[in-house]
């Protein structure tokens, strides 16, 4: 298969781009990408393009994800997770359940978040990461985010601090490290990200995924092109002249709705993804030409 998807459950300290360079090898192909990085510490689903399924790739990273973790409140550190250094110590055995439902609760929302300062936002062209590492002190723009789900699965007191693992399902742009950092910040005890597992990416789950140790070994199935297409876009069915129409560059008739549609041919391919403009359905993006 030269166009399509490989769903991989990363382990943890390793990077997204690893990942991606073992899947080159793996597919036979130097066109891969993949939707949406997990920071080396973290694990968990990342969905890897290849051939012209890396053209999908940026509409599946805006698709909402899920994420299991864990905050330790009492510690705060320079990445706002276990990796960096420690910036403070405080004790947080005062802590109550309550306190923290409470302030988790009022995250629930669309809310403004600040990201992290050592993450892969780009100030001045630069990645913040990079600028931080070269000794530069500053804060990152707050931006808009929604988080649908946010639910308290444990709270654990362990003396000084206090652990809390929560499932969270959230937009795009959205930092679960931020949501560590905010809670100890608004607790005034301080808190970091000891634990990070990503269990969906749109309509990608866990049950999808592959280890990365079969991905080495190329014991995988890749899903095709067409039926990504078919669950990530609401999917036309095209007639042949309509497939005619398009492989002559000419629109189609509205779809009569504002969302992206795949145009499948009646011999199961993707031709194209529509969009409705100006009265006609007009092709975005092209994949296939007509037979």
């Amino acid at each position: 298969m030269s166009d399509g998807f490989l769903v991989v459950d990363k382990a943890g300290g390793m990077t997204s781009h690893d990942v991606v360079a073992v899947g080159r090898k793996a597919l036979g192909t130097k066109k891969v990408g993949h939707a949406g990085t997990l920071d080396p510490m973290a694990t968990g689903i990342l969905v890897l393009g290849f051939g012209n399924g890396t053209r999908l790739l940026q509409y599946i990273t805006e698709g909402d994800k899920s994420y299991l973790a864990t905050i330790v409140l009492g510690v705060s550190t320079v990445t706002d997770d276990k990796e960096g250094e420690v910036l403070a110590s405080t004790n947080a055995s005062f802590v109550s359940e309550d306190d923290i439902k409470k302030c988790l609760s009022v995250m629930i929302g669309t809310i403004a978040q600040r990201p992290s300062s050592v993450s892969a936002v780009k100030v001045g062209g630069e990645r913040a990461y990079d600028r931080v590492r070269a000794g530069e002190k500053f804060e990152l723009d707050a931006r808009q985010i929604t988080i649908t789900q946010l639910d308290i699965l444990d709270i654990r007191p362990l003396g000084a601090t206090t652990e809390v693992d929560i499932e969270v399902t959230c937009s795009a742009g959205t930092f679960i490290r931020a949501i560590a950092r905010d809670l100890g910040e608004e607790l005034a005890v301080g808190g970091h990200l000891s634990a990070l597992r990503r269990t969906r990416v749109a309509g990608f789950t866990e049950k999808d995924a592959v280890s990365f140790d079969d991905l080495k070994a190329q014991k995988f199935v890749s899903l095709d092109l067409v039926e990504v297409a078919r669950v990530t876009f609401m999917p036309r069915e095209l007639t042949l002249a309509e497939v005619q129409e398009l492989s002559f560059g000419r629109p189609l008739t509205e779809n009569g709705n504002t969302v992206i549609n795949a145009a499948i041919s009646p011999d199961n391919r993707l031709i194209a993804l529509l969009k409705d403009e100006g009265g006609k359905a007009k092709p975005i993006a092209v994949f296939a030409a007509a037979n």
